[in-house]
């Protein structure tokens, strides 16, 4: 799981245990667990997103650490369900007064996340060996679900991106004369190449200002660049830009899949771009075109040509 997911799960086991007065979660059961999860819908008003963590979280607590798979609520839970949500999308235009606001490499991730469709954590998590600049592509690793992909790097942005792999370059030979210089390693690549965290490939492209002590290991390693700086950045952005609409980080990348669709790239190209696993999800965008809803022309606006 990725680090994110692991400190969620943490965070729902503890308060599931506080809820209950702190009784050792062996000690309880389903009526516990089913008491837990209504509270959370009913008097927390949490979303479905929210509370199918907590679900996945506990199931997790039961069956992988305390190892009781016999419980029958593992796999009856009711989950709740999301609503259908129509995605906030800025027109070209709203995009460029928002990228006017933005500069450096707040800009640039901006850039990323409109012109390649990635989304937030997967830009700032791109390093420099993900990047060809030759073949114009990103590659993103373990993006959600757990799957690589490949997708455009836009032609006008390449020169920054080779601007900004300079000045990573320079940064970690700094940090490399301090004794510095490692990353945080994928999953068992640190044992297989206990020298590769130090290397510049696997920098990251946006890295972090400070330095941190890895616990385990003890090295002074760079970690990238928060994901609340940026959304500092973007919120701050369309407020001086004008924009009315509740635009984040995530609306550049539906505005991509949008503009994609509407210059009439088929579905199954934006599909595999966006990493989504069914198309149906894609399909969403259909929904929010340029062309009015569902595409049809109103009639007030023919009786002109009448």
């Amino acid at each position: 799981m990725s680090r994110r997911t692991q400190t969620a799960y943490v965070l729902w086991i503890r308060r599931f245990i506080r809820f209950h007065g702190l009784r050792h979660p062996d000690a309880m059961g389903e009526p516990e667990v089913t008491e837990f999860l209504t509270h959370l819908a009913n008097d927390r008003n949490l979303g479905a997103s929210s509370q199918n963590q907590a679900a996945s979280a506990l199931i997790f607590l039961y069956r992988e650490v305390l190892g009781r798979p016999e419980i029958a609520w593992a796999d009856q839970v009711v989950r709740a369900r999301r609503g259908t949500r129509i995605p906030v999308v800025m027109t070209r235009d709203e995009v460029r007064k928002v990228l006017g606001h933005l500069d450096g490499e707040k800009r640039l991730i901006a850039e990323i996340l409109y012109g390649s469709g990635l989304r937030l954590m997967e830009s700032l998590q791109l390093r420099i060996k993900d990047v060809d600049l030759g073949r114009r592509e990103l590659v993103i690793r373990a993006g959600k679900g757990d799957k690589d992909r490949r997708t455009m790097l836009p032609q006008g942005i390449a020169q920054k991106i080779a601007r900004q792999i300079e000045r990573v370059a320079d940064l970690h030979e700094q940090d490399l004369r301090k004794g510095r210089g490692w990353v945080e390693m994928p999953e068992s690549l640190g044992t297989k190449l206990p020298n590769a965290g130090r290397e510049l490939p696997w920098q990251w492209l946006f890295p972090a200002v400070r330095t941190y002590v890895d616990k385990e290991t003890g090295q002074v390693r760079r970690h990238h660049l928060h994901e609340s700086a940026v959304q500092r950045s973007v919120r701050d952005a369309v407020r001086r830009s004008g924009v009315t609409k509740r635009a984040t980080c995530h609306t550049f990348r539906h505005s991509f899949a949008t503009h994609l669709l509407e210059s009439g790239y088929d579905i199954r190209t934006v599909q595999t771009l966006l990493g989504h696993r069914d198309v149906r999800t894609t399909m969403i965008y259909t929904h929010v075109l340029n062309r009015g809803g569902f595409g049809v022309r109103s009639p007030l606006d023919m009786l002109d040509g009448e």
